[in-house]
C-alpha cells in the first residue's frame, strides 16, 4: 500500500488505499475483509465503495463481494502504453547489442501482460504480441516477477490462476515452482527453458523498485540463446532494468 502523501487530500488517499487493498487481495474482497485490512471506519469504507461502484471503478458481484471495475481497464491500458514507451529505448539497446527480441511485461490480475516489445532482425525470432496475457509460472518475465514476492503471495497467485503446462517442459506443480524461484532469487535472473514454447529460451530480470511488478527479457531460438549468450545478456539486462527503474522513480 502506498504511503500517505504529505499534504495530500485524505479522501483521495483513502480511495486509492481501497483500490490497492482490493488489488492485493487478487481483485475481489468482502466488506469485512476490507475492514480488517485498514483502519478506516466501516461507514467510510462503505461510502467510498458506493461512490466507486457508481463511477464504474468497482463493481459489486452477485455474492456481494467487491471487485475491480471495468473503467480501471482504460486507465491501466493507458499506463501500460506509457510504461512501454518509457522502456522502449532500453529494449532497443538490448536488441542492438544482443540481436534477439526484447520484451517488457507487468503483473496484472495474477497474469503477466506484455506491454512492450522490440523484435529481433533475424528471420527466425521470438514474437509475442503486445497486450498478450500469459501465466506467470510458464514465462521468464513471470517467474522473474514471482521471485520478487514471498512464497505465500506466489501460492495465492497460482491458486487463483492455475498452472497449465503449454509444453512438456513447463512447471506443473507449486513445489517445483517455489524451488525454481529460490534459485532465481539467488542468481538474480530467471530462465524460461522452452516452458512457454518448444525451441525458445528466454532470460528475464525484474525491474527493481518498479511501482508495479515489472520484468524485461530477451528471447530467441535455443540454438542462438545458449550459455555464452547468457554471459553477455545478463549484465546487459541488469543494466537496462536499473536504467528503467531510475527513470520510473525520478521525482
Amino acid at each position: 500500500m502506498a504511503e500517505k502523501a504529505p499534504g495530500g487530500v485524505q479522501s483521495v488517499e483513502r480511495v486509492f488505499e481501497l483500490l490497492e487493498l482490493i488489488t492485493d487481495a487478487g481483485g475481489d474482497v468482502t466488506l469485512s475483509e476490507l475492514s480488517s485490512s485498514t483502519d478506516l471506519p466501516l461507514p467510510t469504507i462503505h461510502r467510498l465503495l458506493r461512490t466507486l461502484v457508481t463511477l464504474g471503478y468497482i463493481r459489486q458481484l452477485p455474492n456481494r463481494r467487491y471487485a475491480l471495475g471495468p473503467r480501471l481497464i482504460r486507465l491501466g491500458e493507458g499506463a501500460n502504453k506509457q510504461l512501454g514507451a518509457l522502456a522502449r529505448p532500453q529494449l532497443k539497446s538490448l536488441v542492438d547489442r544482443l540481436g534477439e527480441t526484447a520484451n517488457m511485461a507487468v503483473l496484472d490480475s495474477d497474469m503477466v501482460i506484455y506491454v512492450a516489445q522490440v523484435p529481433s532482425l533475424h528471420s527466425m525470432r521470438m514474437f509475442t504480441e503486445v497486450g498478450r496475457r500469459a501465466h506467470t509460472h510458464a514465462t521468464g518475465v513471470g517467474k522473474a516477477i514471482l521471485a520478487q514476492l514471498d512464497d505465500d503471495t506466489v501460492r495465492g497467485i497460482i491458486q487463483r490462476s492455475g498452472m497449465p503446462t503449454p509444453t512438456p517442459k513447463s512447471i506443473g506443480d507449486i513445489d517445483t515452482l517455489l524451488l525454481d524461484l529460490k534459485l532465481i532469487r539467488e542468481r538474480g535472473y530467471s530462465i524460461d527453458e522452452e516452458e512457454q514454447e518448444i525451441g525458445v529460451r528466454c532470460f528475464a530480470m525484474a525491474v527493481p523498485n518498479a511501482p508495479t511488478p515489472t520484468a524485461i527479457s530477451v528471447s530467441g531460438p535455443v540454438s542462438r540463446v545458449d550459455q555464452s549468450f547468457a554471459e553477455r545478456a545478463v549484465p546487459l539486462l541488469r543494466e537496462a532494468a536499473q536504467t528503467i527503474s531510475d527513470e520510473l522513480n525520478q521525482s
